[in-house]
């Protein structure tokens, strides 16, 4: 059967052929593109919110690249107030659920920031490994 409506049919045009919730055999691959420092606004919070929950789901493959003062999100040992988000905690999470998180290398220069700063899963990457990350990814989110 197709997935097309006939003539006279609902006028919706197109109907999916499946459940958007079905399991595929392909995976959707997504690369979420941080930029934000990890606080102050929540826009690096949300797109590891974003990568987490993508990370749990089953036929789904997550990458995070941290660009920028985002580099500062997969800092590990972060003391913030009680009550508050911690970031490097979430950037193991992603790791933990089979994501893959890298840092831009100039970036993390820029700010003295260290290999052994970042938490455990997380390495300094590249430009070229964004790039490459860049044409794997079927969607690419940016935050």
């Amino acid at each position: 059967m197709s997935g097309v409506v006939e003539a006279g049919g609902s006028g919706l045009g197109r109907r999916p052929d499946r459940s958007p919730h079905e399991h595929r055999s392909v995976p959707v691959k997504v690369l979420v593109v941080l930029n934000d420092p990890p606080y102050g606004t929540e826009r690096s919070y949300n797109g590891l919110r974003l990568a987490g929950a993508l990370s749990r789901r089953e036929g789904v493959e997550v990458r995070v690249f941290c660009f920028g003062d985002a580099v500062a999100c997969a800092i590990g040992g972060q003391k913030v107030p009680d009550g508050f988000y911690h970031l490097d905690r979430m950037v193991v999470a992603v790791v933990r659920h089979g994501g893959e998180v890298g840092c831009c290398g100039t970036c993390m220069d820029a700010r003295g920031l260290t290999d052994e700063l970042l938490v455990d899963g997380v390495r300094r990457s590249s430009l070229d490994e964004a790039t490459d990350w860049a044409i794997w990814a079927d969607k690419l989110v940016t935050f």
